[in-house]
């Protein structure tokens, strides 16, 4: 779904609608209201759970069991009270953090390589978006875009 979802642009330009500074920042959704949203199928997606043991850990957003669409959230620090809630499929890799500067107006932060689940570029840029101030309901003050996703593999592609 992830995969598919970015090899179409679903991503592109859409903004991250909460942030919430020790925890996370949540985007995906092409509404850019936090209610949008549809998954590859249409319907929602089972959860799959893996983990939230380290930090920056992107994982999708849902309300409720099984309820996986296309928003996702990337985690600031630690969040063990997640596990077994939200279905996890990447994670920030500090080794490239330096080949993005850190402009939080053209985020480029999600490149995926699976089945290492590793979502490369942009350490910098995610503590820019962390730093960036919101309203009472931790929607950014400033638009924080995602101007596009690149993927390095994809795996999916190798099985025929």
């Amino acid at each position: 779904n992830f995969l598919a979802l970015c090899a179409t642009n679903s991503y592109d330009n859409t903004t991250f609608h909460r942030n919430m500074k020790g925890f996370m920042i949540q985007g995906g959704d092409p509404t850019g209201t936090g209610k949008g949203g549809e998954s590859i199928w249409g319907g929602a997606i089972d959860d799959e759970f893996h983990p939230q043991n380290r930090v920056r850990i992107v994982s999708m957003a849902n309300s409720g069991p099984n309820t996986n669409k296309q928003q996702f959230f990337i985690t600031y620090a630690k969040q063990p009270h997640l596990n077994n809630v939200y279905t996890v499929f990447g994670k920030y890799d500090i080794e490239y953090s330096h080949l993005i500067p850190p402009v939080i107006q053209n985020v480029r932060a999600l490149n995926v390589t699976i089945p290492s689940t590793r979502v490369i570029d942009g350490f910098d840029v995610l503590d820019a978006m962390e730093k960036a101030q919101v309203d009472a309901k931790f929607r950014p003050l400033k638009d924080i875009v995602l101007r596009n996703v690149t993927i390095h593999a994809n795996p999916i592609a190798d099985f025929k």
